[in-house]
Formats: structure tokens, C-alpha cells, sequence
């Protein structure tokens, strides 16, 4: 007897089978009746279709619940791994390398393509486009079609750090004179609003110095103006310093003259405006600043055609040439024989700054001796030389060194002066006697032995 089967209320589609999902889903119920169908072997052409249908939707099911089971198996056989293992054994642990995913999804490829990740640029092969440049950013410029301009910026030197970087410029300046280094060394610099302070700190230290470094100071500010300073600038700094005579004072009691001559001395120049000392006249209440703007008017009126104050400062050390060192001396000797006065004497060779040069001032001595042929003169000459020595102005070098001088000239001195070798024998006994010479210096003096005749009417044969 033949089995009735439920009816069902899906269609069949056109090849006369059923769909596999649907027919698992609406037809759950019914495998008992399937199964004792297929035992009688009475299938119906429905029924066969529906029990293969049935058969695919359960495959599909055990297909989907075991697919990430596999994946992840699958992904642990290829690393050499144990989906059953220990995870604590190397074989049981995943690598920390893998890109796959140890979650059972996805496909286990890498992320993005291999294009992701840190310090990644991107994909093989992808050509970026170009970015257009944001006028928001501070580096935009306009005329260079939005191309970002790189520039060097240096910080401007605020009063403190520009005192630390100018002044060792300058006490450097005073041991090399070249201006030129000194504008090139100020203009890598950025100085700022402070740049007038340049000229007042160069004053200020020639004010503890010597005579020459107020010279070499006089000519940076005449060669600074134009070039580093403007004519307003230095203006400034001399202001500036008049404001700041009562605390130069403390160091340089002489401070006002000497801030009277710079002044003169760079209106000579052109460095100061020729009105700067009426821009004062019965507004300094100082009596220092009055003290320094008086000493400038006086040296100005002094040069009614002037064009340099050159002398302002004397001569100062080896910038000046030769000559007028020689010139110099010269006069020293002769108000020295005048006045009698050693101290004077040794101030104003001091003041010249040319100790390699002081053998000249011993030469010129002993020629003075030679030519004055006068005891007195030989006297006050040795006491010069005497207090020179003990005082360590003429080393023994220099005074070797013009001793000799006199005695490689001695023969043509003596066309000149007929009695040159007698008195300078007599001087150099002297100078040995008061230990102003050596034993050597002496002994090495020439000396011209007397023509000795044969008799007076032999015609002048001079006898051997």
C-alpha cells in the first residue's frame, strides 16, 4: 500500500526539483515519511527531487558552521602549527609575524593590500597627485607659485649678549687695526635697535686703554660711518655717553677731556654732524657732559681750516711712521737737556708705545752727546739713560742695539764732529761707571789710535 505524503505548498520551479533552502526549511518535519518512502522504494518523481534537495540544504549548513573551523586549521598547517596543540609549545603558538587573521575571518590576506601599516608610503606602483599649497601656511609665498622658501633667520641680540659679542671684537680690533674685519664681523651679526651701542662700547674701553686704542677707536668710528652706522646713530651714542659721564668717572677720572676730543675728533671726520655741539648749547644742566662738550668746541675752533685732528691723541704705538717717531725723540731729548726733568721724559716715551723702538731714542742720545761736546750735556745724559734702565723702559737688547748703531756710524759722525771718538770714549767710560752699559759694550767701542810722526821735517811719513 502506497504511503500518503503531506502535501506541501511550494512550487516546483521549471526543471520540476524544488529549491534546496526552502525545501529545508518548510519540509523539516517530514523525514520519517521520506525515510520510510525510501525503504518501500515507491518514490514519487516530487519525492526523489524533494529528498535531494533536502540533502544539498544540509551540506550547505554543515558547510557554513565548519568554514571558519577550516580556515583557521588551514592557516595553522600552512605555519607548521597544531590546531590541537599546546599553545604554549613553539609548534601550538601562532606567529606574531602572520598577517592572517587569528580570529577565523576574512581571507587572511594582508591589510589594505600590503599598502598599510607604519612607515608605509603606499601600494606598489601608486603616483600620488600633486597638493596644491594653503595660503593658511606662514611659509606661503605668492611669487613663487605656493613653493615653501627656507631662510635663515638670526635672533637679534638683546643689550646683555650684544656687550658679550661686540666687546671681545673690539679689544681684538685694538691688537690686529683692521676696520675691515671689525664690518664684517658686525655685519653677520643682527644688532637691531641696539646698534648704536657699537660706537659707545668701543669708546668705553678705549677710556681704560692706552693712547693708541683711542686712536685705533677715532678711526673705526670715521670708518663704521656709512657702512654699519648712520650719522643719527652715532649721534646717539655719543648722547648717550655724555648722559653716562658720572659713572665713566669712577674709572677714568679723565673722562670728560677725553669724551671732548673723541668728539671733536669725529666731527673732524664727518662721523658726528657739524651741528651736534649746538644742539646743546644751554640744555646741559651735567657739569662733566658741559666739561666734555667745552673741551670739543675748544679743540674745533682751534682748526679754522680743518679737516683731520689727526694729533688729538698724540702718537700712538707703530701706526705712525717712522719718521715722526724719530721727530718725536727728538724733541723729548732737547726739553729733556732744557728742563732737567726724568719723570716727564719717561712719561712721554711711555705715551709714544714703541718699546721695539726705543734703541732709536739711544742713538739719538749719544749722537746728541757727540754733537754738543759739553760735560754737562754728558751728565744728564748718562742720568737719563741710567733711570730709563732701572725702570725697565730700555731693555739690555735696545741698549746694546743703539750703542751699536752709534759705533757702525762713528766714522762718518767723526767727519762732522773732528772729536767724536775721544768723547765718546769718555760718555761710554760713563755709562760703564754707572752700569748703564755691559763690560762687553764697552770694550767693543772704537777707539782711533794718535798719528805718530817721524820728525817734523820728514814730510809727514806717518811712522809704523
Amino acid at each position: 500500500m502506497a504511503t500518503e505524503v503531506a502535501s506541501w505548498s511550494l512550487p516546483p520551479q521549471q526543471d520540476g526539483t524544488f529549491p534546496a533552502e526552502d525545501v529545508d526549511e518548510s519540509y523539516g518535519g517530514n523525514d520519517d515519511l521520506l525515510d520510510e518512502a525510501e525503504v518501500n522504494g515507491n518514490w514519487t518523481p516530487q519525492e526523489k527531487a524533494l529528498h535531494e534537495a533536502r540533502l544539498k540544504a544540509k551540506a550547505r549548513r554543515r558547510l557554513r558552521r565548519t568554514s571558519s573551523r577550516d580556515s583557521t586549521r588551514e592557516s595553522l598547517s600552512e605555519t607548521g602549527g597544531d590546531v590541537g596543540g599546546d599553545p604554549t609549545s613553539p609548534k601550538g603558538r601562532v606567529s606574531t609575524n602572520d598577517r592572517k587573521s587569528r580570529m577565523g575571518k576574512g581571507r587572511g590576506l594582508p591589510k589594505k593590500g600590503g599598502a598599510g601599516g607604519k612607515g608605509v608610503w603606499g601600494a606598489a606602483g601608486m603616483v600620488y597627485e600633486m597638493e596644491e599649497p594653503d595660503a593658511k601656511d606662514p611659509n606661503y609665498d605668492e611669487s613663487s607659485q605656493g613653493d615653501t622658501v627656507y631662510a635663515t633667520v638670526v635672533p637679534e641680540l638683546d643689550e646683555q649678549e650684544l656687550e658679550k659679542t661686540v666687546c671681545p671684537i673690539v679689544q681684538e680690533y685694538f691688537e690686529h687695526g683692521d676696520t675691515r674685519e671689525v664690518q664684517m664681523l658686525l655685519e653677520g651679526l643682527n644688532l637691531g635697535h641696539n646698534k648704536y651701542e657699537v660706537s659707545s662700547l668701543a669708546v668705553s674701553l678705549s677710556l681704560e686703554g692706552k693712547a693708541s686704542h683711542r686712536e685705533l677707536t677715532s678711526r673705526l668710528l670715521s670708518d663704521m660711518v656709512g657702512k654699519v652706522l648712520t650719522e643719527a646713530e652715532m649721534a646717539r651714542a655719543f648722547d648717550k655717553m655724555l648722559k653716562d659721564l658720572p659713572d665713566l668717572i669712577l674709572d677714568t677720572p679723565e673722562a670728560p677731556q677725553m669724551l671732548g676730543q673723541f668728539i671733536a675728533r669725529a666731527i673732524a671726520d664727518h662721523a658726528l654732524p657739524m651741528d651736534f655741539l649746538t644742539c646743546y648749547k644751554g640744555k646741559v644742566d651735567c657739569d662733566h657732559a658741559r666739561a666734555a662738550l667745552d673741551r670739543a668746541a675748544v679743540l674745533l675752533s682751534m682748526k679754522t681750516k680743518m679737516v683731520r685732528l689727526d694729533n688729538v691723541w698724540g702718537v700712538g704705538g707703530g701706526q705712525r711712521p717712522v719718521k715722526h717717531l724719530i721727530k718725536e725723540m727728538n724733541l723729548l731729548l732737547k726739553e729733556y737737556l732744557v728742563s732737567g726733568e726724568v719723570s716727564e721724559a719717561e712719561r712721554c716715551l711711555g705715551h709714544l708705545e714703541v718699546p721695539h723702538f726705543h734703541h732709536e731714542l739711544v742713538y739719538e742720545a749719544v749722537v746728541m752727546v757727540l754733537e754738543s761736546n759739553s760735560e754737562s750735556a754728558i751728565q744728564m745724559m748718562v742720568k737719563l739713560l741710567k733711570a730709563f734702565w732701572e725702570s725697565g723702559l730700555i731693555t739690555l737688547d735696545q741698549m746694546n742695539r743703539g750703542f751699536q748703531r752709534v759705533y757702525d756710524e762713528l766714522p762718518e759722525i767723526n767727519l762732522d764732529v773732528p772729536h767724536a771718538h775721544s768723547i765718546m770714549e769718555s760718555f761710554v767710560d760713563c755709562c760703564y761707571q754707572e752700569a748703564v752699559i755691559t763690560k762687553q759694550l764697552r770694550d767693543a767701542c772704537p777707539s782711533r789710535g794718535r798719528k805718530r810722526f817721524v820728525s817734523e821735517g820728514d814730510g809727514g811719513v806717518i811712522k809704523h
